[in-house]
């Protein structure tokens, strides 16, 4: 079997690490970027990192902030206006998932221009230009989408989400920066943080999981789970970790896919406008507990990343029920709920399933699924 690995051309880690944006712009030749980041990082100043810079540098730019947290077609198909009467050569998105996800649809669609409805995306991509370049800076560790070729956005005239997955889109230069993410409050620090462990667990579960993937989902159990809790406390430390651990797990994940955890996510966070990686955390138990059966002795190793005592010892089963304890033990501190109570209602809940079973995450699960299933999962968490 032959795996595919794709990653950045060049990635920046460490404190400081912005202070190359202006050099991989011009030794890229581009002179004119448009800066994608939402209102409240403009609002709070931690865009101005990354402007001031340029600013000093003498770098002409424009900023598109018309992005919403779970960014819609609308965001897209005026990023691409904007970036048009821009007359923009490349693009550096700031932020989150958010940011770079409206980023990425636009970006390939002005250089494939004949995709410009973006729901014509969806799936497995069939463009054949690269993206117009893309230097992306998070603010959050969780989303690695600076890192890879996915990204998702909101139908909301049919509230769900779709994923597209295309090689194309990934941004040329990554700038991991753990200052840019000291501002995130605290749940959005544990929403995005679970979000990172959840991308590290599917994607070592997964069907398409390979040796090499497992070695990073494996790096980044070790890196999310010591690092977490110290990063929701805004310790240096804990950040540091954080940007490293969630970044590994979008290298992993992102060349072998998901599962139903994310599948189903994306149907809560599209219908109830609810954080992407909350979704994800409060998920991730009943998703694993679903698949335990279906992941050979990768419970244990999860485990034993987790540092939980005596998982080497542990039989299979033993050290399954380990891996799960310790997941929602981390989830429990770092705040996020046990449940959907008072979130998921009942008639929605057929129309998440079927949701869930048709996105593009759900083919990867170790455990086949139906709706049938998915049904049951959702009323168990409410």
């Amino acid at each position: 079997m032959v795996n595919r690995i794709i990653l950045n051309e060049t990635s920046y880690h460490g404190a400081g690490a912005i202070a190359s944006i202006p050099t991989e712009l011009k030794n890229r030749g581009l002179k004119t970027p448009i800066v994608f980041s939402d209102p409240d990082l403009i609002k709070f100043g931690v865009t101005k990192k990354v402007t001031d810079i340029l600013d000093k540098e003498g770098i002409k730019y424009t900023i598109y902030s018309d992005i919403k947290p779970n960014p819609t077609i609308d965001n897209v198909k005026n990023g691409v206006k904007a970036a048009k009467k821009a007359k923009a050569d490349s693009i550096i998105a700031i932020g989150g998932g958010s940011s770079m996800d409206t980023a990425k649809a636009v970006g390939i669609i002005l250089t494939n221009p004949k995709f410009a409805d973006v729901r014509s995306l969806e799936g497995l991509s069939p463009t054949t230009k690269p993206s117009k370049p893309i230097l992306a800076v998070p603010t959050t560790a969780g989303t690695a989408a600076e890192v890879t070729i996915n990204y998702v956005i909101t139908d909301v005239e049919k509230k769900r989400k779709f994923v597209c997955v295309d090689p194309h889109d990934i941004p040329v230069v990554a700038f991991v920066d753990p200052d840019m993410m000291s501002s995130m409050p605290k749940g959005l620090t544990a929403f995005t943080g679970m979000d990172a462990l959840t991308h590290a667990i599917e994607g070592l579960i997964t069907k398409g999981a390979c040796a090499m993937t497992d070695m990073m989902h494996l790096e980044a159990i070790r890196l999310i789970s010591s690092s977490l809790r110290d990063a929701v406390a805004n310790k240096p430390s804990g950040r540091a970790g954080m940007a490293l651990g969630q970044y590994i797990a979008g290298m992993g994940f992102s060349n072998v896919g998901l599962g139903i955890d994310h599948s189903m996510a994306h149907g809560l966070s599209a219908l109830y406008d609810m954080p992407h990686g909350k979704a994800c955390a409060i998920l991730l138990p009943t998703a694993m507990k679903f698949n335990a059966t279906k992941t050979g002795d990768k419970y244990k190793k999860i485990a034993i990343a987790m540092g939980v005592k005596g998982a080497e010892k542990m039989s299979i089963a033993d050290a399954r029920k380990a891996a799960i304890a310790a997941v929602e033990k981390l989830s429990k501190d770092v705040g996020i709920p046990a449940d959907l109570k008072g979130v998921l209602k009942e008639e929605d809940v057929q129309f998440l399933a079927e949701s869930a079973y048709a996105d593009a995450c759900r083919p990867g699960n170790p455990r086949e699924v139906t709706v049938k299933d998915i049904v049951k999962l959702y009323k168990g968490l409410m």
